[in-house]
């Protein structure tokens, strides 16, 4: 037993993550809130399978980690695993953490167990957003079926992997995310707020977005062109992200006249800085779950304009569910043009959200649960 062991020769548990990337994004945001919250409790080692380890900047002083170099050749999924697994052996972690589909050759890899395996899924890429792909429900239900607990942090994912992957529901955890609500409720900062407006008094309608594919900020585009002209206001959209879709978004904009009206302003490693100077917050996604952007533009005391997929009608407060819409783009812009023409009702649902965010989705909940999963 590791308390009957000297002290001398305790080492804190190695948990090896792979990540399919370990770019800035939800699920790699909030490894590194539960990291930096446990200091050095593990060890951890990093694995992205792009080679992409951007987010590894925002992992504190006091983390124990190192990033695990890896490039996989283009080969089957069986013979990378079998690579894998002799670097699991080697390595021997306590735990492997794996995330989304993008790392099932480390669930492959470890069928046959060398450790503790913990899945962490967070939702689809675009070719799943209208159902599951066969090949993938198959490999879930035989890799993480017999040994893997698995976390879903919203209750769509955890109905798809009971009915659909029926992966054994004892394994199964239901773990939203949590956020430092604190920090999305300071003020943000004046200058740059202000810096975001063309004219005094236009409202600011804000998303926070990597611009990829499946976030369809295309639609968010067209449908606050139709908003702002039917709320008879004057508006901006700030997209805060940057990605490939970049200046294909940009080039949509300019065609639909919004040029001015739609400001690009790239990423922004503390948006607490600009949310709370939004007037809504807007989500335009093809598929989500639980997103953390919707989180912190809830704890900013914002009313929220959004497309319903995933667990979004659920995270807002009962006052803001009006305004989850069909994926469309007339059921979004009219969502976002009749918040604009209100400013009391935006205030009322803003101050709702804030206290629903509060009640249900605080980090320190959501730590606890971690460090049970994790073990010590």
């Amino acid at each position: 037993m590791p308390g009957m062991q000297d002290s001398a020769t305790l080492r804190e548990p190695l948990l090896l993550h792979a990540f399919p990337t370990f770019a800035v994004g939800g699920a790699q945001t909030r490894f590194v809130a539960i990291a930096n919250h446990f200091g050095r409790r593990y060890r951890h080692l990093i694995v992205a399978m792009d080679g992409d380890t951007g987010c590894a900047a925002r992992l504190g002083p006091g983390v124990d980690y190192r990033l695990l170099p890896l490039v996989l050749p283009k080969r089957s999924t069986f013979a990378n695993a079998l690579m894998l697994r002799r670097r699991l052996s080697q390595l021997r972690p306590d735990l492997l953490v794996t995330y989304n589909w993008g790392s099932i050759e480390w669930g492959v890899a470890n069928m046959l167990p060398i450790c503790r395996h913990l899945h962490i899924e967070d939702g689809f890429g675009r070719e799943e957003a209208c159902g599951q792909l066969r090949r993938r429900v198959w490999f879930r239900r035989v890799v993480l079926g017999p040994w893997a607990q698995v976390v879903l942090p919203s209750r769509t994912l955890f109905r798809i992997s009971a009915e659909v992957w029926r992966l054994p529901r004892c394994r199964l955890h239901y773990l939203p995310n949590g956020i430092d609500c604190e920090r999305f409720a300071a003020s943000p900062d004046p200058a740059l707020c202000a810096g975001l407006r063309r004219h005094p008094g236009e409202l600011l309608v804000g998303t926070v977005a990597a611009l990829r594919a499946e976030k369809n900020l295309g639609r968010l585009i067209e449908a606050f062109g139709r908003a702002s002209r039917d709320a008879a206001v004057r508006a901006r959209l700030v997209i805060v992200g940057d990605g490939a879709e970049r200046p294909a978004l940009e080039a949509l904009a300019s065609s639909l006249g919004l040029g001015d009206a739609v400001l690009f302003a790239g990423a922004l490693a503390a948006p607490e800085r600009v949310l709370g100077g939004f007037d809504l917050f807007a989500l335009s996604s093809d598929t989500e779950q639980m997103p953390y952007s919707l989180l912190e533009a809830m704890a900013a005391s914002l009313p929220i304009a959004a497309v319903d997929v995933g667990d979004v009608r659920d995270m807002v407060a009962a006052e803001n569910r009006p305004y989850v819409v069909a994926t469309s783009v007339d059921a979004l812009a009219g969502a976002i043009a009749a918040l604009l023409r209100s400013p009391a009702e935006r205030k009322a649902i803003g101050e709702k959200n804030a206290l629903h965010v509060r009640r249900h989705y605080r980090d320190r909940d959501m730590f606890e649960h971690y460090g049970r999963l994790f073990g010590a």
